[in-house]
Parts: structure tokens; sequence; C-alpha cells
């Protein structure tokens, strides 16, 4: 594997949840972000959740030597969302926001930009990012929880959405950020059987919007 091209050669350790092994890697081969970047879009899904997780490890772990390689990587994340970019990245919230959770000081002007995604794109562009902008919010809450009165309104209307993918991150968002009265007052939630996949523990879960809603109020009984 170490005469792998850097593709194939991080594909494997992905398969493998050897996340460490890649990090590692990007301290000495930097090009490890950006083909990350392109391992999102690998048909295997949990593999392309992976590769999310492994470019905030890797550039936790380049940011101490080169700090200004990661600030542009996530300026061409921010790139990859936009129009001018040429093309659509639709993970690019995602990476963002997990480069950011791992990075909070370094990349502090990036966190309020992946947290308000869902007010500043454009409504043709959200039906392929709100998804991956409330997974984005979940994931940066505790950096940004003053903003969050301004983008909540936006989390719960995601709960009408005819994608459940959407349904089930806004739900999965509202447990995060602890706003699960709004769950527990919708009737029609824990009864949704909207598939979801959910990405957790470097793993990638099918699941319902009504299978994950009741899990997150169960949570929060048991809390209370």
């Amino acid at each position: 594997m170490p005469n792998a091209p850097l593709k194939d050669r991080l594909r494997t350790l992905l398969q493998a949840g050897r996340l460490e092994e890649i990090a590692d890697l990007a301290t000495v081969r930097k090009r490890v972000l950006g083909s990350l970047v392109a391992l999102t879009f690998d048909p295997d899904p949990q593999v392309g959740w992976r590769a999310i997780e492994a470019q905030g490890m890797s550039a936790e772990r380049l940011a101490p030597s080169n700090p200004g390689y990661v600030k542009e990587h996530m300026r061409r994340l921010y790139w990859l969302i936009t129009e001018e970019s040429g093309g659509v990245f639709w993970r690019a919230p995602e990476c963002m926001a997990e480069c950011c959770a791992r990075l909070p000081e370094l990349l502090q002007s990036h966190i309020r930009i992946a947290f308000h995604l869902l007010e500043t794109l454009e409504e043709e562009d959200l039906e392929h990012f709100r998804p991956g902008a409330l997974w984005a919010i979940a994931r940066l809450v505790d950096l940004a929880r003053q903003d969050l009165p301004g983008v909540l309104p936006l989390v719960v209307e995601a709960l009408d959405r005819p994608d459940p993918q959407a349904r089930g991150m806004a739900a999965w968002c509202l447990g995060r950020v602890g706003e699960t009265e709004i769950l527990a007052r919708r009737e029609d939630l824990p009864v949704d059987s909207g598939p979801v996949q959910l990405y957790r523990n470097r793993a990638l879960e099918e699941t319902t919007v009504g299978r994950l809603t009741r899990e997150i109020l169960a949570e929060s009984d048991q809390r209370v």
C-alpha cells in the first residue's frame, strides 16, 4: 500500500476506519486534504463520511506546522459552495464544520460562515446543501451558540421539507442544540418513516426520521 497512488491508499485506510493514519500522513503530504475532498464523492457513502471526519483530523494535525495551508483549504471549501467555483461540492458544509470544530481558534472566521449557511445560500442550492448545513449547525453549536436564535427558525422549518434526509437532520440538529421540546410537540415526526442516513462512531447508519426522533426524545427524557 505505501507505493499505491495517494487516493487509492487513502480509500483503503478509510474503508478500514484507520483515520489516525491518514492524519499522520497529512503531516508529510499536504495533498491529503485535497484528496479527501475528492473521496467524499466515493460511491460508498460510509467512505465519503469518513473522508469528512479524516479531513478535520488531518487539518488539526497539519495546522501547527502549516496553518496557512489549512486556511487556504477552508477558503477553497467555501469557494466550492459558490456558483463561481464552476461546480458545486455538496459536502462542503460538513467538511467546513468538521475542520472548524477541531480548530476553532485558527478558523474562527469560518465558524460563522458554516453556521449560517441556511441563511446565506440561494434557495435553489439549499435543496442539496440543507442536510449538510443542518449537520454543520449541530457540529458547531458549542462554538456559536450565541448565533443559534437567528438560525433556529430555519432549522424548525426544515422539519416540513419533502426530503426525509433534511427532516432527519433537522431533528438531529434540534436534539444536539437542546431544543427537543420542539420535537416533542410534533405528533407526526415519531411516526415518520422517511429514510435517513446518520454518521456517528465512524459508521454510517440507516435509520428513519421517526426512529431518530424517538431516540432523541428518549435521550432527552433520561437527562431530565
